[in-house]
């Protein structure tokens, strides 16, 4: 078995958790996948450095990502580099109505991990409808 995609998410409203497991679900779907989810504020470079990929799921607020996204980032930045850590990742983000300084904002960060995107991010507007949720289990 390959290492786990890892899925770390921060969720204030639900929106973000609700993404999250559409895809997880989605990754589980693949035969003998394995799936690590954590939220931002639990997961570090131990999750990191066992993980064969990586997807972010995170909100927007106020044209960037959130802070708990953004912390965990910062925990991991330097240790990754120290490491020379490079994984492929995908990135979710929940946006009240743009999401595009999100998305901005941590390519800008994964390209000093550096982290290399496997897919366009993916950008849900409003409450997660069924069709964010299943964008987010393609994904996944």
């Amino acid at each position: 078995m390959s290492a786990p995609l890892l899925i770390v998410y921060h969720s204030q409203s639900g929106a973000c958790f609700e993404l999250a497991r559409a895809a997880r679900a989605g990754a589980l779907l693949e035969e003998s996948a394995e799936v690590l989810w954590r939220r931002a504020w639990d997961a570090g470079m131990a999750e990191l450095q066992s993980c064969s990929g990586l997807l972010l799921v995170a909100a927007e607020n106020s044209a960037t990502v959130c802070g708990a996204m953004k912390d965990f980032l910062d925990r991991c930045f330097y240790p990754a580099q120290d490491l020379q850590l490079s994984l492929p990742y995908g990135l979710i983000v929940s946006a009240g109505n743009d999401g595009r300084g999100a998305v901005a904002q941590v390519e800008r960060i994964a390209r000093g991990f550096p982290l290399k995107p496997v897919a366009e991010p993916i950008i849900c507007r409003g409450e997660p409808s069924d069709d964010h949720r299943q964008q987010a289990a393609e994904l996944g």
